[in-house]
């Protein structure tokens, strides 16, 4: 069933045109992912599918009785209303009062909000931000619309979340940034660019590979005018006189050529800038402790940082990532312990919250304030050519700040933290608004940045992108290193409770054997008790079982890699098909789909040969 329709609209701000003519719908089950850089206009589509903003031109149909739940991007409250009053309004009649109340209760605990009574004018962006979503997810709704549901939550909460909206039934459209959760939870991308509506029925990885593939035939057609347009061009030049009727249209044909308009390309926020020599010594931090009243944040954390080294920070909201940052950039000092700052160190400080102390002030004087011309790999540009790169127009240059969206501050804060060429580079939640194209190149960026890279985030995807080693803050203020990226740290993580579990079941296990032993004694008398240490001495002399395959495991272990080189053949095979293919639709989807199927065979091949070879290295090994 159709759920919403949007048949051409055009929207413009000012002279900026957001759609045109452009056209989506969406069907009952849907879960759509919305994705498209800064400015393109995802909001003003959630928006319109919300009713809150009209298009100017084309209409939006919505299904009889469909029931519409909207997440705004930046909530607002009552700031006398209490935290729960907040998640309650517009939810609560008398008869579902204590069962919705009940519910509330448990999900603001879940997503850290702890304080049910605390008035809302007393919290913060993030914890308004996890109310509005609570509020949003308790309501009974047939159309979930999310703006940037990730936001402000930690790991836990975004697992959390993902696992709740992947079992939720209704249709979903959300504009987010972080590529694992779209990955998981979508089975549809919309791609907004420039002012047309692209559309993919898949996650995001395989969005990923059919944008490709648009923009490779996309990019033949092209070069395929171009190439007529040559031949056509030759035959005009040699002074062909349109006396027939086949001349005039063979000239009319290379007319239409050219002026049919090329395939635009997409802007790209480019980064170039040069960091600093970083010397010996670079930043060290020794026994540094720090509280907030009887709340213990940091509790002697030392670590000295390394030339290269590319940390990442996590653990729940509220625990003191940003604390530690602000200690680490000097902007707070520890109440015990010492920041050792080397001479040649040059912090580039990203915050998670933008002051803008001059909401008036010009773009353009904005990034001057730090550096009128700015050092790159291309050589020394000015401010204004830099933020060109930044995708901001020189009409933008001349704008006030305060009317910027919200990840177009962002990605202003970040040319203005880069402009001042860091060596260590301290970014605290650099995710959190800004669009998934200026991630991707913001990510590239980091893998040839020379310095020290520092970062808190709860993007998962960009930790393990751009990470080597992970800081989590555990109980009672204290850090505990984990080498690698977020997986790495979770799978370790998820084994040290596997390993718990077995071992508390191992101690329940062996009362329950050494309650059955007294008993067996306390009955069989004397002669029981003598012969009870000879057992024990045969039961341990027993040892334990040595490794072996059993007899599938040893079958596949016989087979398993020339399975893997069937598949990687069919595979390339295919990508031979689809390349013949590129203009056939129906058969590229049919390629597509066989293509997903050999590609997830294989990964559940590698898998199972990586156990065999595991466990065939131990078995050797004994």
């Amino acid at each position: 069933m159709n759920l919403i329709n949007i048949e051409k609209i055009t929207k413009s701000f000012t002279d900026h045109k957001l759609f045109d003519e452009a056209s989506f719908s969406l069907q009952e089950g849907e879960k759509v992912g919305v994705i498209g850089i800064n400015g393109t206009g995802k909001t003003t589509l959630l928006k319109m599918m919300a009713g809150l903003e009209e298009p100017d031109e084309g209409s939006i149909t919505t299904a009889n009785h469909a029931v519409i739940r909207y997440l705004p991007q930046h909530p607002e409250f009552n700031p006398e209303m209490s935290s729960l009053e907040c998640v309650l309004e517009g939810n609560v009649s008398e008869e579902n009062r204590w069962a919705i109340e009940s519910d509330a209760k448990a999900m603001m605990t879940r997503l850290g909000i702890r304080d049910f009574a605390q008035p809302a004018g007393q919290l913060s962006g993030g914890q308004r931000k996890r109310l509005a979503l609570i509020s949003v997810l308790l309501s009974p709704a047939d159309i979930l619309l999310l703006d940037e549901p990730t936001n402000h939550l930690d790991n836990e909460m975004a697992d959390w979340l993902e696992d709740h909206l992947k079992k939720w039934k209704g249709a979903l459209v959300m504009v987010t940034h972080d590529r694992y959760f779209l990955d998981s939870v979508t089975n549809r991308i919309v791609e907004i660019d420039k002012g047309s509506i692209y559309s993919y029925q898949t996650n995001y990885s395989g969005f990923l590979e059919l944008k490709t593939q648009r923009q490779e035939m996309e990019e033949a057609g092209e070069r395929k005018r171009q190439s007529i347009l040559r031949v056509e061009l030759e035959w005009i030049r040699r002074g062909a006189r349109a006396r027939s009727t086949k001349q005039k249209a063979h000239i009319k044909r290379y007319e239409e050529l050219r002026d049919r308009q090329a395939p635009v390309q997409d802007s790209r926020v480019e980064l170039g800038s040069i960091s600093t020599r970083l010397g010996k010594t670079t930043v060290e931090l020794e026994h540094i402790c720090k509280s907030y009243g009887e709340r213990k944040l940091i509790d002697d954390f030392s670590y000295i940082f390394l030339k290269g080294d590319r940390v990442g920070i996590i653990g729940p909201n509220g625990c003191g990532k940003t604390t530690l940052m602000k200690i680490i950039a000097g902007l707070l000092p520890p109440d015990s312990g010492r920041v050792v700052v080397g001479q040649t160190v040059k912090m580039g400080y990203y915050a998670q919250e933008i002051v803008l102390e001059k909401p008036e002030q010009r773009v353009i004087d904005y990034v001057k304030d730090t550096a009128e011309y700015i050092q790159t790999t291309d050589g020394v540009l000015s401010a204004s050519a830099m933020l060109e790169r930044f995708l901001f127009p020189p009409d933008k240059q001349y704008s006030p700040i305060g009317k910027l969206s919200g990840g177009e501050k962002k990605r202003l804060n970040l040319l203005r933290v880069l402009a001042s060429s860091p060596n260590l580079l301290l970014l605290d939640e650099p995710t959190n608004n800004l669009d998934i194209t200026t991630l991707t190149i913001l990510e590239d960026y980091l893998d040839h940045f020379e310095g020290i890279v520092v970062t808190v985030s709860h993007d998962r995807y960009f930790l393990d992108r751009t990470m080597k080693r992970i800081f989590a803050f555990e109980e009672n203020g204290k850090l505990r290193q984990y080498e690698g990226g977020y997986t790495d740290y979770a799978m370790r993580k998820a084994a040290e409770r596997e390993a718990q579990e077995e071992d508390r079941e191992g101690k329940r296990g062996g009362s329950a054997i050494a309650g059955t032993s007294a008993k067996g004694d306390a009955s069989a008398g004397q002669s029981a008790s003598s012969d009870a240490p000879a057992a024990g001495k045969g039961q341990r002399a027993r040892g334990p079982q040595k490794l072996k395959f059993t007899y599938k495991e040893q079958k596949d272990y016989e087979t398993i890699e020339a399975d893997m080189a069937k598949l990687e053949d069919q595979i390339a095979a295919l990508n031979q098909a689809i390349e013949a293919s590129a203009s056939d639709f129906v058969k590229l989807d049919q390629l597509m789909a066989e293509k997903s199927e050999a590609e997830a065979a294989l990964e559940e091949k590698m898998e199972r040969w990586m156990y065999l070879e595991e466990l065939a290295e131990k078995i050797a090994g004994q």
